[in-house]
């Protein structure tokens, strides 16, 4: 939509008030004169001093006819024809003879003669003129008043109710209504409002959809917190109970009693260390210790630390890592990371099973890989594998759920290094997790904050 700058609009309405009354005006004057000239005006135009003239020796020269009612009716034909009105009165100031009874108005414009006869005074006659200018003027101020109007209508529409509807619509966004509609107007300045005002609304609906949607993942942390928090502390609190009763006796029971407190309680420490790893990657300003890191080394500093908890299970890991895979990062936040992948592929790889571990350079990126042998990854599950504290199955089940948070850290984790992982199924089966991270660059050491 073309549109029209306010100072341009401004000018337009300046000239339409200029022009109008004169459009009046000369309507007036065609009308009264038949032409558009403006060289002969008043009662000095040839043709009306022409008719004065005649009307005036006319009655002149029947002084003694002025009585006649047969002369006066002469007399008012003649008048007609030249579109004039005229009165004789006598001497003493009587009226002999008057055209149009009805009074006259102020303004009229009138001539006026005195007739004398070898030295005696007759009568006087009273010309009456046509209002030609009264009627121009009344033209001019009818021309400026509708000129007035016109404007005032299209001020209104271009300017007042774009504004007005404008402010509507802040109301109702004010009250919730985010798709409250915004006007559009012809004037650049207020068009470029809108436009200002529409990228706003647009911001704070982000804004706001955002802080709905962070509420609602708050509320769910917390019930999921509290759900995993229950669990363990409702076991621990039972088997607690059952030893200060005395119900476990012997020494095998008391062992196991104990057993499964220390287990709960690693349980409490793990959730506590993931929430409290979470929080402060997620929403505190950490600093992370830039150096040389080997990924090649963390791997296998990985692997190693699974390797008991694989072995109970009699699974296989393959190491399948390349030389040459420095990455500039944080050792021990790199470590955590890929510590978390390592034991997801433990604990959904069934028993026999096999998981592979690959690292290598691709270009200006390292590249690494884990895959196992498990059932994979759902289609639900690809899409909210990362959301915090989802694990997949309904139940919640923590002997082989975690605690939900292991890869949204890992996730975390290596975006906050300039790198990205992902999730998927292997062709052959099983989930594959796969990521790459920037290689280092010859340069100083540094310290930075993300």
């Amino acid at each position: 939509m073309r549109t029209l700058r306010i100072r341009t609009f401004t000018m337009l309405c300046f000239f339409f008030l200029l022009l109008v009354p004169w459009i009046g005006y000369i309507a007036a004057h065609y009308m009264q004169t038949g032409t558009i000239r403006f060289t002969e005006i008043g009662p000095k135009d040839e043709l009306l001093q022409e008719r004065l003239t005649g009307i005036v020796r006319l009655i002149e020269t029947n002084a003694d006819k002025w009585s006649d009612p047969n002369w006066q009716n002469e007399l008012q034909q003649a008048l007609r024809e030249a579109k004039l009105e005229a009165a004789i009165v006598s001497a003493s100031d009587e009226d002999i003879f008057r055209s149009n009874p009805e009074p006259r108005s102020a303004l009229s414009s009138t001539e006026r003669f005195t007739i004398m006869e070898d030295g005696r005074l007759l009568g006087k006659i009273v010309i009456y003129l046509p209002k030609s200018k009264t009627v121009l003027a009344v033209s001019m101020i009818a021309g400026l008043l509708l000129a007035f109007f016109i404007v005032g209508v299209q001020m209104r529409r271009f300017l007042l109710k774009p504004l007005e509807k404008m402010s509507l619509a802040a109301r109702q966004i004010a009250a919730g209504d985010w798709d409250a509609e915004l006007p559009r107007s012809r004037i650049s300045e207020i068009s470029q409002v809108r436009d200002g005002f529409e990228t706003m609304v647009t911001g704070l609906r982000q804004s706001f959809r955002k802080q709905a949607r962070l509420e609602e993942e708050r509320r769910f942390v917390i019930a999921a917190v509290a759900h995993d928090l229950r669990t363990p502390l409702f076991a621990l609190r039972g088997y607690l109970d059952g030893l200060e009763q005395g119900i476990a006796q012997s020494p095998e029971k008391i062992s196991k009693y104990v057993a499964v407190c220390k287990e709960k309680s690693a349980q409490l420490d793990r959730l506590v260390e993931d929430l409290f790893t979470f929080t402060k990657m997620e929403y505190v300003e950490t600093r992370l210790n830039y150096g040389t890191a080997d990924l090649k080394l963390i791997l296998e500093k990985s692997i190693d630390s699974i390797r008991p908890l694989a072995r109970q299970k009699r699974i296989s890991i393959s190491n399948r890592t390349a030389d040459h895979c420095i990455v500039r990062g944080d050792t021990h936040l790199l470590e955590r990371a890929l510590n978390n992948l390592l034991d997801n592929a433990v604990r959904h790889t069934p028993s026999c099973g096999e998981i592979v571990v690959q690292c290598d350079k691709a270009g200006d990126r390292v590249t690494f890989a884990i895959r196992d042998t498990g059932p994979g990854f759902s289609a639900e599950e690809l899409e909210r594998v990362f959301e915090p504290l989802y694990r997949g199955e309904a139940s919640r089940n923590r002997s082989t759920g975690g605690s939900g948070l292991g890869l949204t850290i890992s996730q975390t984790i290596i975006r906050r290094h300039g790198g990205e992982l992902a999730a998927g199924n292997h062709a052959e089966g099983g989930a594959l997790l796969s990521g790459s991270i920037p290689a280092d660059r010859p340069g100083p050491s540094r310290s930075l904050v993300d």
